[in-house]
């Protein structure tokens, strides 16, 4: 895991001319939504997002990136093939850690389980409810 930089969160505006004024990024690390680990958002990638003004930095760094555009691909291909298709996910439980699969994408923030520990969130609810 790499040490996060000492950098700034805006451009920095230089006016060298009157009429034209110059915008230099500089490299920021970003901690990626999918992995958790650190990527640096190059001052190259800045500009390019600057100039097609985008305006929302990204989330995930270019392997969970790419993983994400080839997961959406087959899901789409699988669709208009018309084949229904089953999706495993693996993820770790929230509640006792272990490792487990779900048929479904977890949202972001919201709590993953394995069977064992959704059964028995669903047990006490359900005794809850009764009484």
């Amino acid at each position: 895991m790499m040490e996060p930089l000492e950098t700034t969160t805006t451009p920095i505006e230089s006016t060298a001319d009157q009429n034209q004024a110059e915008i230099h990024f500089e490299d920021r690390p970003i901690k990626c939504v999918d992995c958790g680990d650190n990527f640096i958002w190059t001052g190259g990638e800045q500009v390019f997002f600057h100039d097609k003004g985008l305006k929302n930095e990204p989330k995930r760094c270019k392997t969970c990136k790419q993983a994400k555009n080839e997961r959406l691909a087959a899901i789409a291909a699988a669709q208009s093939s018309g084949v229904r298709q089953r999706i495993e996910v693996s993820v770790q439980c929230a509640q006792c850690g272990q490792q487990t699969t779900v048929p479904f994408y977890p949202s972001q923030g919201r709590p993953v389980y394995c069977r064992t520990c959704f059964l028995a969130a669903q047990g006490t609810d359900a005794s809850v409810a009764q009484a």
